[in-house]
């Protein structure tokens, strides 16, 4: 018994598949394209699914920071909508864009920044002072980053009497909280700087741009807000909990944006969405998506018990949810065109399926 345990060890050695922790294969903050440092961070090394493209967290910009999964199915779209941005916001290929703050990168993806053909770099500190030395030796063509972190740094430039000194004719995407209108006058007289509102989240990658939108899955659906005149964002299907003014005068930015992004507000309650119909044959697929949403998309998809398989297109119900006193009529989505993003939770979902899982350290019953 002796030797055959320790030939049993040999062969792990020598011919075991399954990787050690040296074989593994790493994918870095260098990797991601966000190796760069912020005062709200520590770096853990976690082990993620194979079934993840990538892991981030949600900004915490308006609760506690959770963290999000990115699925592989999802990236295409995700880059589209970057792209999208990066273009009309004027940015050019070979452009070279500072990041005030690292995981930014991740809305974008580092595939979309490297397929469009730019350069990115980050602050050597996370600190204001840090900003503008930073401006001023690397002189970018774009600055990324939050509107009142940047209003207040350029704000110092005219304390300080340098403001003469840093480059101009910039191209500012303000994002990861709403923009502060006290940035544009400052950023144009500092910076000859053409400052565009860039919204979106950590989950889903960029929405819209100046009020207008970067998908073309993107719903606006009357929110639960009683007599305001506010319209939520719904995404593939899904909804954001985030609502906002519809302004036929338009965005500050752009006169055709109708989506004015700077006036947000939380969605209470949020609403529900309820799977109706699906183009996929079992029930029992539909309901383990819908539990892999929540879990790292944190939106609550609930499956109809009398659920239509086999249907030509995904439908979704939006219902409001509980705390609402009044009525909301119930919408409903007809996909493929505006049930995209779900759809492509639905594809990670059977992709997931559809991978071997013969190692034995997989298997989890006889």
């Amino acid at each position: 018994m002796k030797d055959f345990l320790e030939n049993l060890k040999f062969m792990i050695d020598e011919f075991g598949t399954s990787p050690t922790l040296e074989e593994m294969k790493r994918r870095t903050l260098l990797d991601k394209g966000i190796a760069g440092p912020t005062a709200a961070h520590f770096i853990e090394e976690v082990h993620v699914p194979l079934n993840l493209s990538y892991l981030t967290f949600t900004t915490g910009s308006s609760a506690f920071q959770n963290i999000v999964g990115v699925t592989h199915s999802e990236i295409e779209n995700r880059v589209k909508a970057s792209h999208n941005a990066l273009q009309k916001a004027g940015v050019k290929k070979g452009d070279k864009i500072l990041f005030t703050y690292p995981p930014l990168v991740n809305v974008f993806s580092n595939r979309a920044l490297k397929e469009y053909g730019v350069q990115w770099c980050f602050l050597q500190r996370s600190s204001r002072d840090a900003f503008l030395s930073k401006l001023h030796e690397e002189n970018p063509d774009v600055i990324v980053g939050e509107s009142s972190f940047l209003r207040v740094a350029l704000e110092d430039t005219k304390k300080m009497g340098v403001a003469q000194y840093l480059p101009k004719g910039k191209i500012i995407l303000a994002a990861g909280t709403p923009l502060d209108l006290e940035l544009l006058p400052i950023a144009e007289d500092v910076l000859d700087a053409n400052v565009h509102d860039l919204y979106g989240c950590q989950e889903f990658g960029w929405l819209t741009l100046d009020g207008v939108p970067l998908r073309e899955d993107i719903s606006l659906v009357k929110s639960p807000i009683k007599n305001r005149g506010f319209f939520e964002l719904v995404v593939g299907g899904l909804p954001m909990g985030d609502s906002f003014m519809i302004a036929e005068s338009g965005h500050i930015c752009n006169k055709k944006g109708k989506i004015i992004t700077y006036r947000r507000e939380r969605t209470h309650p949020e609403y529900e969405v309820i799977v109706k119909e699906t183009a996929l044959s079992s029930k029992v697929t539909i309901e383990r998506a819908a539990r892999t949403i929540l879990r790292i998309k944190s939106r609550i998809v609930r499956v109809d018990p009398d659920i239509k398989v086999s249907a030509p297109a995904t439908v979704l119900q939006l219902r409001s949810g509980f705390g609402y006193e009044g009525e909301v009529e119930t919408i409903t989505l007809q996909g493929p065109e505006k049930t995209k993003l779900f759809d492509d939770m639905l594809r990670a979902q059977l992709d997931y399926q559809k991978t071997s899982k013969s190692d034995p350290t997989w298997i989890k019953r006889r």
